[in-house]
């Protein structure tokens, strides 16, 4: 498998197009094979990055630069595949939050119906729970900060929850029939973000595994998960892959791993600068014996179709 019109408007591509495409040129340069003829595509990195010189030393007016790739990032992306996105920095940690295992917060999901946030769970084990936040609880304020019935935004509303492993942050609960606010200080912690939704045995024979994303904690929970299951009497096994929109393609071969002989070509990888890689299953898997079927729909993609 293989893997505008106002002045304002126009310099934002120009701007982007110029420090992207240079960081391209940088980036095949250093991959190139020894012997591939150099690329010609330096003198338009050198004409769009007297572009972007151009625009900081002679526009009318004062522009940030990192502001303007910003914006403009996006845009030249959207003359590539579907899938080439752009990720600032300032979000990529919460965007690998789910596929690294954890995040340091509270331990509740909630949702925000009529402005108000409302827990819908804690996180079994988390720090809410174990200091007494219970479902239905509503969050008034956040360290003193009023947050109900303001329009204040779901995504602030996780920055002040979220936070360093062991700081504090105070909340403020309306509980139904408790009539003053009640105050919780909470002491926030690693959370952990499971990839294993369901494990268990349908009948005598037959195990079911639900595996929602590929993490880094993926492999080590379904061996775990199997394990448990062949203590049960597993002979057959169905992996439930349906909604799963990938993750890491190593967490995905290894469990593939599980259950081919050895010497089988799970899946290669091959890049325009670099060569073809194949991984083979080795033989140590701990399903080889097992009937396996895999459940996927329209939503399972990227390493759930290299499993499937």
């Amino acid at each position: 498998m293989k893997y505008i019109n106002k002045p304002k408007d126009i310099i934002y591509p120009l701007g982007l197009a110029l420090v992207l495409i240079a960081g391209i040129v940088i980036g095949i340069k250093l991959q190139q094979a020894p012997g591939r003829p150099s690329l010609t595509v330096y003198p338009r990195a050198d004409k769009l990055t007297n572009v972007l010189k151009y625009i900081e030393d002679q526009y009318v007016d004062t522009v940030s630069v990192s502001t303007l790739v910003e914006n403009t990032i996006p845009v030249l992306l959207k003359n590539l595949d579907p899938h080439s996105v752009y990720i600032p920095a300032s979000e990529l940690k919460a965007v690998n939050e789910p596929l690294d295992g954890g995040f340091d917060g509270i331990g509740i999901t909630f949702n925000m119906p009529n402005d108000t946030i409302v827990v819908v769970s804690t996180v079994q084990g988390g720090p809410s729970e174990k200091i007494g936040l219970l479902a239905g609880d509503r969050i008034v304020t956040i360290d003193g900060q009023n947050v109900a019935g303001i329009g204040f935004p779901q995504d602030e509303v996780v920055k002040l929850l979220k936070g360093p492993n062991l700081t504090r942050v105070k909340v403020g609960i309306v509980r139904k029939g408790v009539d003053e606010i009640m105050v919780f200080e909470i002491v926030r912690d690693k959370i952990p973000i499971y990839s294993i939704d369901i494990s268990l045995m349908l009948d005598d024979e037959m195990g079911y595994i639900k595996i929602s994303r590929f993490a880094r904690t993926t492999y080590k929970e379904f061996i775990d998960a199997v394990s448990k299951l062949q203590k049960q009497g597993m002979t057959k096994l169905i992996v439930d892959l349906r909604g799963n929109n990938g993750g890491y393609l190593d967490a995905a071969t290894n469990i593939a791993n599980e259950f081919l002989p050895e010497g089988k070509l799970i899946v290669y990888t091959q890049g325009k600068a670099r060569p073809r890689h194949n991984i083979y299953s080795d033989s140590k898997g701990q399903c080889t014996n097992t009937q396996v079927a895999i459940l996927i729909d329209e939503f399972a993609a990227s390493a759930s179709e290299i499993l499937a």
